[in-house]
């Protein structure tokens, strides 16, 4: 479901929407631009109705992912009656969730739900962005150790080979991006946060790199390596680009486009309103990143995702112990192992989500600044520096819990990691 809505916010971008959109009362009604006249208002309702959908639709997701949380507060078996609403009443969960966007459609644009709500999404953003990171940082981790286990286990070079192999890869794209990003979203003398954030970003990449092949660190985590170091290194160098493109300052945040096709034919800058807003490059690999991390987490074994979402007990344990369990498995029939505990935690798992419904909001719109005034929709283009401090705030805590990662073995000596 919840990609289901992620590929429906992606078609209110869709080129060529804009048009059928405007003509929803709730997206385009009592829009003015300044008295400048209909047309001018119909333009500037073409130019942001996309991303006043893809708030509508996700602002959808969020409220069902919430309501349902709150109604599977406390489940601990599956003999609460709501344990069934949530593993089943399909139907009925998407009606209401298509009830719920059929009604954000028709809030007004004159309410302050835009700008309210993007303060909303902005730090469910956020939080989402940190669990995304623990996902990351495990990522890494479980890739170097499965790497490292077949290598010791069958001897074969090619494994660890491959693990040199992607290392340096993914260090080399490290070091072209801060080169590309120093040639063009630092090279004014205005630009000087730029620059800090480059050179900040950079020196903490050498520093955890460093401190995972430190002597004392690989004695208390033998599986601790350059690979992990090289993913982070990478990881944090996107989100610096992407905390740059939401500067305000257009000489520092020069567009793709600006980068490779700064002029059209005619020789003259593009003109803004000959297209409406839609995805770029942001978007589209904040998107793939996300997608990722679902599929990660969804693939992950029990015991893995237990930790995620805060279970009571290990459903391995109550899979396996077929005596507290109802079923027959020789006729086909399915052992209930939450009988004695839920597997998860369903309340924590509808936040997840609820978080996750943000994410792809801000995601989607760039993290643009959307303007509660209609007379100047234009606004609504505008980057946004908030969004650029939460981003470039969540690339040093994805080096700080990487870096945790790596000396807790070495402090908490007396605990198993």
């Amino acid at each position: 479901m919840l990609l289901l809505g992620t590929v429906v916010a992606c078609l209110m971008l869709a080129p060529g929407l804009e048009s059928t959109l405007a003509k929803i009362p709730g997206l385009c009604s009592g829009v003015d631009v300044g008295g400048v006249g209909i047309i001018k208002s119909q333009l500037d309702c073409q130019l942001i109705v996309g991303y006043r959908a893809v708030y509508r639709v996700c602002f959808a997701l969020a409220a069902f992912y919430f309501l349902f949380a709150i109604i599977m507060i406390n489940v601990k078996t599956s003999g609460d009656p709501r344990s069934k609403i949530q593993n089943g009443f399909w139907f009925f969960k998407v009606l209401i969730l298509i009830g719920i966007a059929v009604g954000a459609f028709f809030i007004p644009t004159q309410s302050d739900f835009q700008s309210a709500w993007m303060w909303i999404g902005i730090v469910g953003a956020f939080v989402f962005i940190l669990i995304q990171l623990i996902l990351i940082v495990d990522f890494a981790h479980s890739w170097n150790e499965s790497w490292l286990e077949k290598y010791e286990e069958s001897q074969n070079k090619g494994w660890f080979a491959g693990l040199m192999f992607f290392t340096i890869i993914f260090y080399l794209i490290s070091l072209v991006l801060t080169g590309i990003f120093f040639a063009f979203y630092a090279k004014d003398g205005s630009c000087g946060l730029h620059k800090f954030f480059i050179s900040f970003n950079l020196i903490l990449c050498a520093v955890v790199s460093v401190l995972a092949i430190l002597p004392r660190v690989q004695e208390a985590n033998p599986r601790s390596g350059l690979l992990q170091s090289s993913i982070i290194s990478i990881y944090t160098m996107y989100l610096t680009w992407s905390a740059m493109t939401n500067n305000p300052n257009k000489v520092c945040n020069p567009s793709l486009t600006d980068i490779l096709l700064p002029k059209n034919t005619t020789g003259t800058t593009p003109d803004p309103s000959d297209s409406s807003a839609g995805f770029d490059y942001t978007s589209i690999i904040g998107l793939v990143i996300f997608i990722f991390c679902v599929l990660y987490a969804s693939i992950r074994s029990s015991a893995q995702m237990n930790k995620m979402t805060l279970s009571s007990t290990s459903s391995e344990k109550t899979i396996l112990d077929s005596g507290s369990g109802s079923g027959d498995a020789e006729r086909g029939q399915a052992y209930d192992d939450e009988e004695e505990a839920v597997a998860y935690s369903y309340s924590f798992f509808h936040i997840m989500f609820m978080l996750a419904s943000v994410y792809i909001m801000m995601t989607l719109t760039n993290w643009y600044k959307p303007s509660g005034d209609d007379n100047n929709d234009y606004k609504f283009l505008q980057s946004n520096e908030p969004a650029m401090w939460i981003k470039i705030a969540s690339s040093w805590v994805c080096l700080l819990i990487y870096g945790w990662t790596l000396l807790a073995p070495m402090i908490l000596s007396d605990r198993e990691f």
